[in-house]
């Protein structure tokens, strides 16, 4: 469903390409829930960035279906990809039930009016999230956590195979950080949809998620977390003065 081979990526400033990551290769088939992790700076947000075609590879190929997401126009991906960034871009002045509507924009007609079935999404997608209380409230209204819900429904009212969030559960509290990855993990495996986020939230995606992405200098480890564990890479990755990883009860522990 969806490769990367032999990708580079950065970004290119006064004709000079600055390589944030090389040479990484991975595959992932749908109904599964990938966790990308790493330190600061190592370059996880260029990659999602990348991989949901948002800016485009120095070198190599990010592949949905077998084919390069370049050769893809612009409707078919919005038909393949959803994506919640972090950014604060939407306008100020939508309802939340408008901005959710906007997640079925490539399957509308020239003026963009939604159908009994859009709305009926729309609605399933709100109620999924739960902000069904704030659909009539303006998007600056909320707090960042509702507004982070909100933009998770818009990707789901877009019924999109794959979703990309960068730091989904960011500005949510404890049990809605539990809900709302126990919701990514149902849409993965019920609803054979490929779901990669990054986290910083290591504890619950430790707990939630099928596959691991760890994204270092070194290069990108994938596998699941018992792989990775064992292999001695999600402790060379956390272990520090301040804590360390139990590989036995995947539990990361201050010293």
């Amino acid at each position: 469903m969806l490769n990367l081979r032999d990708l580079y990526i950065g970004y290119s400033e006064d004709d000079k390409r600055h390589i944030v990551a090389e040479t990484l290769n991975a595959t992932l088939p749908r109904g599964v829930l990938t966790c990308l992790i790493g330190a600061n700076g190592v370059g996880k947000s260029t990659l999602m960035r990348t991989m949901a075609a948002f800016q485009p590879p120095l070198r190599g190929e990010v592949c949905i279906e077998g084919k390069p997401i370049g050769e893809y126009s612009a409707k078919e991906l919005s038909e393949r990809i959803g994506v919640v960034l972090t950014e604060k871009n939407m306008p100020a002045d939508l309802t939340i039930e408008e901005v959710v509507g906007l997640g079925r924009s490539p399957y509308t007609n020239f003026w963009g009016s939604l159908s009994k079935e859009d709305c009926r999404i729309v609605d399933e997608a709100i109620s999924l999230v739960g902000v069904e209380s704030l659909r009539h409230r303006k998007i600056y209204q909320v707090s960042d956590g509702e507004r982070q819900k909100t933009m998770i429904a818009k990707a789901l009212a877009q019924q999109t195979p794959i979703i990309f969030l960068d730091e989904p559960t960011a500005f949510l509290d404890y049990p809605s950080k539990i809900a709302m990855m126990q919701l990514l993990r149902r849409l993965a495996h019920e609803q054979q949809k490929l779901v990669v986020l990054s986290t910083h939230d290591l504890e619950i995606a430790f707990q939630t998620v099928d596959v691991i992405w760890l994204l270092q200098q070194t290069g990108l480890h994938t596998g699941t977390l018992d792989e990775l564990s064992r292999s001695g890479v999600i402790s060379s990755f956390l272990d520090s003065d301040e804590l360390y990883y139990d590989a036995q009860e995947h539990r990361i522990i201050l010293r």
